[in-house]
């Protein structure tokens, strides 16, 4: 996969929703389709295989995206098609991601419980997480696994805070057996 020609279409995507004020459209747009060709063997192995031709291809993410997606993210496929790089669509989405949340300031965070949080819990987390990044904003994923036992995981790009049960237990164990 061409990761460069990716970026480039990415951040030329960017750089027009910007222009047109609809880069949180777009961005909504492009989390659905990185979503859907994540989840979707079939999908991607149409984007990728060089036994279907673009035109099937391009007919076929037309009737999954355009009733659902913003006049940009259809174009991005046209222009995709004609390019004969319809392959890189889902790379290309992920890539917007990234640099959509790089423009906006937004730092990813994820949480990881041994249950759902509730709103008063999320308040805190976040609170944590503001800590850790200053002025950016944070989006925030909970990930639920019961293993942990308890307490949480807190990642917030390269640095972890592990106030995990099962990490405490883990600990324990080691001193124990010194």
């Amino acid at each position: 996969m061409n990761i460069r020609a990716a970026n480039r279409y990415a951040k030329a995507l960017l750089d027009l929703a910007l222009e047109k004020n609809q880069e949180v459209v777009v961005q909504k747009d492009m989390q659905f389709i990185s979503d859907t060709i994540a989840t979707n063997n079939e999908l991607q192995m149409l984007l990728t295989s060089p036994v279907y031709k673009i035109t099937n291809k391009k007919a076929a993410l037309k009737a999954i995206f355009s009733k659902d997606t913003s006049g940009l993210s259809n174009n991005l496929i046209d222009l995709l098609a004609t390019n004969k790089r319809i392959s890189l669509l889902h790379a290309i989405s992920k890539q917007y991601g990234i640099l959509f949340n790089q423009e906006k300031k937004i730092v990813k965070a994820s949480v990881t419980t041994a249950f759902p949080i509730d709103d008063s819990m999320r308040e805190k987390v976040l609170a944590k997480a503001t800590d850790l990044v200053g002025d950016k904003k944070i989006s925030l994923e909970n990930k639920v696994d019961e293993s942990i036992i308890g307490g949480f995981i807190l990642r917030v790009g390269d640095v972890q805070i592990d106030a995990s049960i099962l990490n405490k237990l883990s600990k324990l164990k080691r001193e124990l057996s010194k």
